[in-house]
């Protein structure tokens, strides 16, 4: 598995800004053409990632070619309440095609209703098929009270994931500092935690680092780079 930095400081994320980016792309409409610029952009900043939709996987492996920049995959994207086994079947799928990071959503209406231990082994059943890559929880923050975020942290810890992440972007509302904290506390520094949805600029990406983040989902990464002056 990739060794992941679950703690960065702010003076060296300033001075690489890129490194901590997943440049993403989850659009409904994005083209081919699209994914080709997402890719050529990460090649050139040198992103920590992208992150795409699965049936978009293969095409970015290989745009991305000899490049080492990863692919990640959303698995259960947006809503999470896809069955368990389909979790593990978009994973499986998602890994043979070359994706070394999965970002999957937990069944929010699960968590809300006391089921942890179906939350446990949901997360747990896409760590299983990730076969080693790098497993990211969106637990969708806009949606829990604090005690919940607290819970789901947990369960993605117990499950043996590799990071908790706020949001989808494709709810209510994005990541906020406040919760960027919380989690942060909860998982210590055995975790990663990344800060997604709304993290538009230079300035709330620091936020977001300085609070605890250690990647940053966004869809406005090269704005962010040029905006710290790496450009």
């Amino acid at each position: 598995m990739k060794k992941i930095d679950t703690i960065v400081s702010v003076d060296k994320v300033r001075a690489n800004i890129a490194g901590v980016i997943d440049h993403t792309l989850l659009k409904a409409d994005a083209t081919l053409t699209d994914l080709d610029k997402l890719c050529d952009e990460a090649i050139k900043y040198s992103f920590a990632a992208v992150c795409v939709n699965p049936a978009n996987v293969a095409y970015c492996v290989e745009k991305l070619g000899k490049s080492k920049i990863p692919v990640a995959a959303v698995i259960g994207f947006p809503l999470g309440a896809n069955h368990i086994s389909s979790k593990m079947i978009e994973t499986e799928f998602c890994v043979d095609d070359g994706a070394t990071e999965l970002d999957m959503v937990i069944n929010i209406g699960m968590l809300k209703s006391g089921m942890e231990e179906y939350v446990f082994q949901d997360i747990q059943a896409v760590v299983e098929a990730a076969k080693g890559n790098i497993v990211k929880v969106i637990i969708e923050t806009s949606l829990l009270t604090d005690e919940e975020k607290i819970k789901a942290c947990k369960l993605t810890k117990k499950a043996g994931a590799n990071f908790v992440k706020t949001s989808t972007g494709f709810s209510k509302a994005g990541a906020k500092v406040e919760d960027v904290k919380l989690m942060r506390g909860v998982v210590g520094d055995k975790l990663g935690v990344k800060a997604s949805g709304g993290v538009r600029s230079f300035e709330d990406a620091i936020k977001m680092i300085a609070a605890g983040a250690n990647r940053i989902g966004t869809s406005s990464g090269v704005k962010i780079v040029q905006e710290s002056g790496q450009d």
